[in-house]
């Protein structure tokens, strides 16, 4: 068990010829994900308008599948779904502060139970290298904790900074592809 094999990966020649490419498309979310970060709270509303629209979006092709559903079951589901995006999306648009810290706190509270649920599932499965997800159910925890001690101050944070780690992560791994394809 303890013998891992790797096997060879051949990229196609179309990929390795463009690595640039990829290298500039990482390059451009890390630095992307750096500015996020340094600019958390415009990050933050920014995002809190980006996601109120895209609700609003949502409730017009929720409307137009209602209307397109007719005399089905559906359309009253189709209508209710509709109505809760354009809400959503309208207070997201229409108080974005109050929106980025709302939705704080739901991270916060889906951070603590995840933690809770890895700290306690660790116990009771008692799966090899427990410890990681101890580790990982602690920090988890922690996070959530955190979230919500500094609320609502890190409701104004918190969301772009996350985003902005999500991007610089994202796009070290799109660098490190360029480079894999480079050196093949």
């Amino acid at each position: 068990m303890g013998n891992v094999q790797c096997l060879p990966i051949q990229f196609p020649h179309e990929l390795v010829q463009h690595w640039g490419w990829f290298l500039a498309f990482g390059a451009g979310l890390l630095l992307l994900g750096v500015a996020a970060v340094g600019r958390s709270f415009t990050a933050t509303i920014s995002s809190m308008v980006f996601f109120g629209w895209l609700l609003l979006l949502a409730a017009g092709i929720e409307i137009a599948q209602a209307v397109m559903v007719g005399q089905w079951s559906g359309f009253f589901l189709h209508l209710m779904a509709a109505i809760l995006f354009a809400i959503m999306g309208v207070l997201l648009v229409a108080r974005r502060v109050i929106g980025a810290e709302v939705l704080t706190v739901v991270i916060a509270m889906l951070f603590l139970i995840d933690g809770l649920f890895l700290l306690i599932a660790s116990w009771a499965a008692g799966l090899p290298d427990w410890g990681w997800q101890v580790a990982e159910g602690s920090i988890t925890f922690a996070l959530g904790l955190l979230l919500l001690a500094q609320w609502p101050v890190s409701g104004l944070l918190a969301i772009g900074l996350f985003i902005g780690i999500n991007l610089i992560c994202f796009g070290s791994t799109w660098i490190a592809l360029a480079f894999r394809l480079h050196a093949s």
